[in-house]
């Protein structure tokens, strides 16, 4: 097999995993409300529940960075994925209280592992084509999410249990996952060992803390759109409950689609310059959801927000692995962490403001954390890099042709 087709397959196979994770977890996600009648887990304790899972995953997260210097972040994917899968398979199988919280403390520790190694694919494969593919990656994940809430809009119009509703993805996903994932391709060896020689040390971290703070910066406003828009659209601008699930189904949508056209502006105008548009994008988006007057002009600044945020976070993973190039893995463990910080701190945060002040000032707060990324925008690369670097390497095989196009 020559170098081109191991990459397209690998890229492939990646992209792949993504999806099923994007599937996944909007499996969880989308059913939580039958989670908590299956189990009866009051309202006083269901946030403890939620919180268990980023809270878990994060240290999982921490975990991964030293284990990769053992095992190569492929292996940690291969297992990670199918163990996530079953773990999603035990939310939906008890019957005790016990029971759902060994199930999601299971899938907090394993998805931790699976988000950290498929990322640091993610990246090193991005460093082998030498132009930027991560978006695609992430749009992957997109369109699982929007296949996965699907099924679970499905599951609950039929009434269908939990266990029913999960056990077609996971038999169809889970046998997949592993066959795909003889095609993961690793980093070369040579520059794996010399970063888990190297480490970040504490000017590495000084260094990767700006990318940090975008980190958790935007998964706030991403957790803001999942957590609030139903309830903002409903009881602020007054639409009717069945018109209040469609804003976080336009913001999937719109991700999608902004990821899956990004790779293409970050290669003709550079990260610097598709990672402020889509600041200011989302920033206006948070804008238009403050101050609309009604239901539909509300859905135009979560449709702007979708478009905004959908770029910020595949390229501070990518990020990450041209600033630490020798130690790449090391350095997106450590920035997945700030991943689940941004999901820990966005719904509570919109949640206790709308509640001391109102919801049209608390969308503010977002906006104001998302223009952070403006004043960071530099740690992305040169203004003219086409994913990180200063230049486009050319490949001979163009990134994704034939079957492996994700």
């Amino acid at each position: 097999m020559t170098a081109d087709a191991r990459l397209s397959r690998g890229r492939g196979a990646l992209g792949f995993s993504f999806f099923v994770q994007g599937v996944t977890f909007a499996l969880l996600v989308t059913r939580i409300p039958a989670i908590q009648d299956r189990y009866g887990i009051s309202d006083a304790l269901l946030p403890a529940f939620l919180a268990a899972v980023p809270i878990l995953a994060g240290l999982s997260s921490v975990a991964t960075e030293h284990l990769v210097k053992r095992v190569a972040p492929s292996t940690v994917l291969r297992w990670a994925q199918p163990l996530v899968l079953l773990a999603l398979l035990g939310v939906g199988a008890g019957t005790e209280m016990w029971h759902v919280a060994l199930a999601l403390g299971a899938f907090g520790l394993f998805v931790g592992a699976l988000d950290a190694s498929m990322n640091m694919l993610g990246v090193s494969l991005q460093g082998a084509y030498g132009r930027s593919i991560m978006l695609g990656f992430h749009a992957s994940y997109s369109l699982g999410g929007i296949l996965g809430a699907s099924a679970a809009w499905a599951g609950a119009h039929w009434h269908l249990s939990l266990f029913t509703s999960y056990v077609p993805a996971v038999v169809v996903l889970l046998p997949l996952a592993l066959f795909a994932s003889r095609f993961y391709v690793d980093q070369d060896a040579g520059a794996a060992k010399a970063g888990a020689q190297k480490g970040l040390g504490p000017g590495g971290f000084k260094l990767l803390l700006p990318l940090c703070l975008v980190m958790a910066c935007a998964y706030i406003g991403d957790s803001t759109v999942s957590n609030w828009s139903a309830k903002y659209l409903q009881d602020v601008l007054g639409s009717s409950e069945q018109l209040a699930t469609v804003p976080y189904n336009v913001y999937m949508v719109t991700t999608l689609l902004g990821r899956a056209v990004g790779d293409q502006g970050v290669r003709r105008f550079g990260a610097v310059a598709v990672v402020r548009i889509g600041t200011v994008v989302a920033a206006v988006g948070f804008a238009v959801v403050a101050g609309a007057p009604g239901a539909w002009s509300g859905m135009l600044g979560f449709t702007l927000l979708g478009i905004g945020l959908c770029v910020i976070v595949p390229q501070t993973f990518a990020a990450a692995g041209r600033l630490f190039p020798g130690s790449s893995d090391t350095a997106i463990a450590r920035l997945n962490i700030f991943n689940y910080v941004g999901f820990l701190i966005g719904a509570p945060l919109v949640g206790g403001i709308g509640d001391a002040w109102n919801y049209r000032g608390a969308m503010l707060v977002p906006m104001v954390l998302v223009l952070v990324t403006l004043f960071y925008a530099r740690s992305f690369g040169a203004r003219g890099a086409r994913y990180g670097v200063g230049h486009e390497r050319p490949r001979v095989v163009d990134v994704g042709r034939g079957g492996n196009e994700v």
